[in-house]
């Protein structure tokens, strides 16, 4: 069978179960908060101006310094990808997927996260 004829299809993802973490009067617009999950800071970053998705939670260890800031880092955009800068080194981090920009080898870890009215909502694998 050549390559052609081949259909590839999807591997199905797990789907993600959602669990409250706190409520959006907890959030501060254009900036961080920093909640406690499954022995893990995370920071919540609220964006309500973006319409498609305005909330994102993020591992809130730096990992060049080892300390617990992120939450409290400057947000931008770089290049057209939303970004948060450690206030340690400096360094940028997609908030879509973690990936440092200045260092390939960082990263941050990120949790599916959204708002289900006036609660946030935490994703887990099942």
């Amino acid at each position: 069978m050549s390559q052609s004829n081949v259909v590839r299809i999807p591997v199905a993802q797990a789907p993600v179960q959602w669990r409250a973490l706190c409520s959006r009067d907890d959030l501060v617009a254009n900036s961080g908060v920093v909640a406690w999950h499954d022995g893990s800071q995370v920071a919540l970053l609220y964006l309500p101006e973006q319409q498609h998705k305005p909330l994102y939670a993020i591992d809130n260890r730096d990992p060049k310094s080892g300390a617990n800031v992120i939450g409290r880092g400057l947000l931008g955009s770089i290049k057209g990808d939303l970004v948060i800068a450690s206030p340690m080194y400096k360094q940028h981090f997609r908030l879509e997927d973690g990936h440092c920009l200045e260092y390939p080898e960082q990263s941050l870890r990120v949790w599916p996260v959204r708002l289900n009215g006036d609660v946030v909502e935490i994703g887990e694998a099942p």
